[in-house]
Order: C-alpha cells, then structure tokens, then sequence
C-alpha cells in the first residue's frame, strides 16, 4: 500500500492488501476499498462524514475526487467499476460494472445502475437515475441511446488491464519499499 492513508476521528480506512493506492493518492477517513481496486495518482478519496465504499476490481483513475453528503448518504461504488480521469463523485450510487467517462460529474442521490454508461463531461444532477444499459451524455446529462456491443466489449477489457496495471505498479512500489 502507498498513498496518504489518513483517519478521521480515529476511523482508518480499510484497504485490501492487493489494492493499489498510487503514491500521490489521499484516502481519508471511513472509506473501505475492495481486493484489485486501482485508486490512481492525484485521487482524493475523503469519508470524513460519512462513508464511502468501493468494490473490487474498480478502477479510479488519476485526479478523480470522491466525497459525500454530511447529511444524505455515503458514496457506494460497486464491483468492476470503471471511473476515468478526473471524475467527480458525490454522495452517490454506482453499482457494480458501470463506465463513468473522464471528467464526468455525478451528484448527491444520483444512481447509475449495472452496465450504465455516463460519458466524458457529462454532468449528472442531484437525483437522477442511469438505468441498466443506457448511455447518457450532455450538461446537463439526458439519455443518448443504449450501450451496444462495442461499448460492452470496452468496459469488458478495461477491467482486467487496469486490475493487472494496478497490480504492475503496487508491485513496483512495494519493491522500491524494500530496496
């Protein structure tokens, strides 16, 4: 494990050994990470008050920023969950095998379900709901269509590449650890 890995109010975050934190990567707080998670460089992932939770094999990809609502939920992200650069999550649901494109943005309450697609730049507005297999788009974000073949088959490969990318760096970092 590398990263800043920082409690609050004496709750530590929970990492899975084989989870990559990338060196210039901030988990704080009540935050639990699952086995063959990416959290990449210039993430801020901060459950100071209230939690966050994030399933296995889900890539969080450089400068992304996770947070939550004081007084709503905590932000859940499930399993093989792909997350591009620089996305913004907030207090929101992405249940496991959705795609959220670079610097997408999803607001309080919002849920993107199974297999659901949020393009690049897309701003999702507090409440909203992408449902299985749609693909939404646009500031504010509308439905576009549904996710087809080629999109299935990007989402499909992504994550075992990232997993064993993931894993590439955790291991170069614990060896430059060693040495």
């Amino acid at each position: 494990m590398a990263g800043i890995i920082l409690p609050y109010r004496d709750i530590l975050p929970k990492i899975a050994p084989s989870a990559f934190i990338a060196p210039t990567a901030t988990v704080i707080g009540d935050v639990e990470i699952g086995e063959d998670a990416g959290i990449w460089f210039g993430c801020i992932i901060r459950g100071d008050v209230n939690i966050i939770r994030i399933g296995a094999r889900t890539n969080i990809q450089d400068g992304t920023i996770i947070h939550v609502s004081k007084d709503g939920q905590g932000t859940f992200i499930g399993d093989e969950v792909t997350l591009g650069h620089m996305v913004l999550l907030h207090a929101c649901t992405l249940q496991s095998g959705c795609f959220i494109g670079m610097r997408a943005t999803i607001m309080d309450d919002c849920v993107v379900e199974t297999g659901g697609m949020l393009a690049a730049g897309a701003l999702l507005t507090p409440g909203r709901r992408i449902a299985t297999g749609q693909l939404w788009a646009g500031s504010p974000a509308r439905l576009m269509r549904d996710v087809g073949d080629a999109e299935r088959a990007v989402i499909a490969r992504t994550i075992p590449r990232y997993v064993g990318l993931a894993k590439e760096h955790r291991d170069a970092v614990a060896a430059g650890e060693r040495a």
